[in-house]
């Protein structure tokens, strides 16, 4: 058992912050911007809540960050009562935010110039992947202190991988989104072409899902997608988010993004629509009926 604090209990941190107390047997101290947030949690899984960042970090061997995006970030860790200022010499940070690579970098080398040690390790798998602890996290940092963080990761993990240093964690989730972008456009325009073809599409998919077309936006999104149902997962507001941050770290970087860069210019499309909190399928709501 290790003493945990986790900090930011939205969507993912809350489920996530469960399963360090129920599966993992830790102590567990949370913080949330609204408190009545984490009164709730303390309700259902025991532990105990800090009145702010600071507070959370103090005493703790670990602790966990799950917010929205590096301004937030930042306010919980070096602003004012953040967790840096509370963090125990040698204990360790573990960041799950999707966050820049930059700020991973900023905030490590904080961390080592004031005794304690970051990880930056955001995560894939969504809303159902954190309530069902079955998450894959990226890890960026030192080998060591991530040795010392994979057992704690593991209460929800299906799948943890350090990939590098401070920072590799945040630029493979980039790759993640990436992906995953180009892959539901093109389940989108399948799905479409298909029913302007007049075909079957659960007997088509039924069919393309069992060769080299199959992916997991096929097998989890398509019947869903083609009910005109969008309310399944991630948000299009936070996609977005996450390219914008793949698109800015490709500029620095030399890469060339065309089709990211194009759907996340479709993905405004649907925001237009008023799909801002449907989910990262919507996409085949902008096409014709």
């Amino acid at each position: 058992m290790a003493k945990v604090a986790f900090i930011g209990l939205g969507v993912m941190g809350f489920p996530m912050a469960g399963h360090l107390a129920t599966k993992g047997g830790h102590e567990v101290t949370v913080y949330n911007r609204n408190a009545a947030k984490a009164k709730a949690w303390v309700e259902k899984f025991g532990g105990k809540s800090a009145p702010t960042p600071k507070a959370a970090a103090e005493g703790q061997d670990f602790v966990m960050c799950c917010v929205g995006n590096d301004d937030d970030l930042r306010s919980v860790t070096t602003g004012a009562d953040g967790a840096f200022s509370g963090m125990t010499k040698g204990a360790i940070f573990v960041d799950h935010t999707t966050a820049s690579a930059e700020v991973a970098r900023e905030l490590d080398a904080a961390a080592t110039k004031t005794g304690f040690h970051f990880i930056d390790a955001p995560v894939s798998g969504g809303q159902a992947g954190a309530e069902n602890g079955a998450l894959t996290v990226m890890c960026g940092g030192d080998a060591k202190v991530y040795a010392k963080v994979e057992p704690i990761i593991t209460a929800y993990a299906k799948m943890q991988k350090l990939l590098g240093p401070a920072g590799s964690g945040q630029l493979t989730k980039m790759v993640n989104q990436i992906c995953i972008a180009g892959l539901v456009e093109a389940l989108s325009e399948g799905i479409h072409f298909a029913k302007k073809a007049g075909l079957d599409v659960n007997a088509v998919v039924e069919v393309i899902s069992k060769g080299a077309a199959q992916s997991w936006q096929m097998e989890n999104r398509y019947k869903t997608m083609n009910d005109g149902k969008f309310d399944f997962g991630f948000a299009v507001e936070w996609m977005r988010k996450d390219l914008s941050i793949c698109l800015a770290e490709a500029r620095r970087n030399g890469a060339s993004l065309p089709v990211t860069a194009t759907v996340d210019q479709f993905y405004g499309e649907v925001e237009a629509l008023g799909g801002k909190r449907w989910d990262t399928s919507s996409l085949l709501a902008r096409l014709p009926k």
